[in-house]
């Protein structure tokens, strides 16, 4: 991170080395650092002492980024103002937070605001799956004082299989199918996929040889912070998903693929890059980004890597799949954490009125 005369900035630099010093994934010290960036420029373009800011300083940041346009996405084209929303803008404090409390440890910042950045909160309700403990103890939270209120969230965006394999017919390329398919079938996150090395691919009926007990097809997921390509599993503890036989047979056409491309042989991660430079070299979320617009655009979907997740969820759960076994094969820590992939299709709706008006007619 740099100053305005390019220079870097000690303690944003800093900052970032203990993200990554704890643990945390590319992206999550790049969001960080991006947020703590803009409270650093925020105070340089109003000639404030960033050590020096108060909790009034703090709120008028936070006004400043719901109200602050952002900016175009291209010169070339006129388009109305587009403005963070409110779950954005708390976002960003989150991450303003976290760079002050380090600062505040370092004796950067004065301790007493960085206490007052949060105030103790008494959970009369408890989210679906939270446990209030034995004495109630977890029900006692530390809430953030700053925060702009976020409206009723809609049900986030999903590909239902018929769309999934809307896409998967689109894509030319094996190792593009394979990596469609596997989404789909696993609910995995897009960066759980691109950290996969070849050892976590379990595919044959009995693994046995392969020092694994576990029965059938199947891949491991595994949090690994050495990944060549930054790919980080958000959850610290491995698990293991099961597999379609078209999986593994969708994974041999990939090798055949693969093996057209010298360059890719010394490599052990999954997916590598096969039509671009540099050959051979793990591929890259940018990479998977720029896949699944290219099928966005030849299908007319909205279509990104995490929606094939919230689609496999959704198909479980409506399939009467145990919500404790979704949440194993999610990778969640809290049940809770299902919430937001519980979609409700027309279909079902439709459904539940045609079945109430029926039993009123009987």
């Amino acid at each position: 991170m740099v100053d305005e005369s390019y220079g870097l900035h000690h303690e944003a630099c800093l900052f970032a080395a203990s993200l990554r010093d704890m643990g945390r994934s590319f992206n999550t010290e790049k969001a960080y650092s991006i947020r703590a960036a803009l409270l650093l420029t925020w105070c340089s373009a109003r000639g404030l002492d960033w050590k020096q800011i108060t909790l009034l300083d703090l709120a008028r940041f936070l006004r400043w980024l719901a109200d602050e346009p952002l900016p175009p996405r291209s010169p070339r084209v006129t388009a109305p103002p587009r403005f963070r929303l409110e779950k954005s803008a708390n976002q960003v404090m989150t991450g303003v937070f976290e760079f002050l409390r380090f600062c505040s440890r370092n004796e950067w910042v004065d301790a007493e605001l960085v206490a007052r950045l949060t105030e103790t909160k008494y959970l009369n309700w408890l989210p679906p799956g939270k446990d209030a403990g034995e004495d109630g103890q977890f029900r006692t939270v530390r809430a953030k004082i700053l925060k702009l209120p976020e409206p009723v969230e809609e049900a986030v965006e999903y590909l239902s299989p018929e769309e999934a394999d809307q896409l998967f017919q689109v894509a030319t390329r094996a190792r593009d199918r394979f990596l469609v398919a596997l989404l789909g079938c696993t609910g995995e996150r897009i960066s759980e996929a691109l950290g996969l090395r070849r050892q976590d691919m379990h595919l044959l009926s009995d693994s046995r040889m392969l020092g694994c007990r576990v029965e059938g097809p199947h891949i491991h997921v595994r949090r690994r912070a050495n990944n060549a390509n930054g790919a980080l599993a958000k959850s610290r503890i491995a698990r293991v998903i099961p597999v379609t036989e078209d999986i593994a047979g969708l994974y041999a056409d990939y090798q055949l693929e693969r093996d057209e491309v010298p360059e890719a042989t010394g490599c052990d991660m999954v997916f590598v890059n096969l039509f671009h430079a540099p050959l051979g070299r793990p591929m890259r979320y940018g990479t998977a980004k720029e896949l699944f617009d290219r099928l966005a655009k030849k299908t007319q979907l909205t279509a990104r890597p995490h929606m094939l997740r919230h689609g496999a969820a959704t198909a479980w759960v409506r399939a009467g799949v145990d919500e404790d076994v979704v949440q194993d094969l999610m990778g969640h820590v809290s049940r809770s954490s299902l919430t937001p992939y519980l979609h409700a299709s027309e279909a079902d709706k439709r459904a539940a009125v045609e079945l109430v008006a029926a039993g009123r007619r009987s």
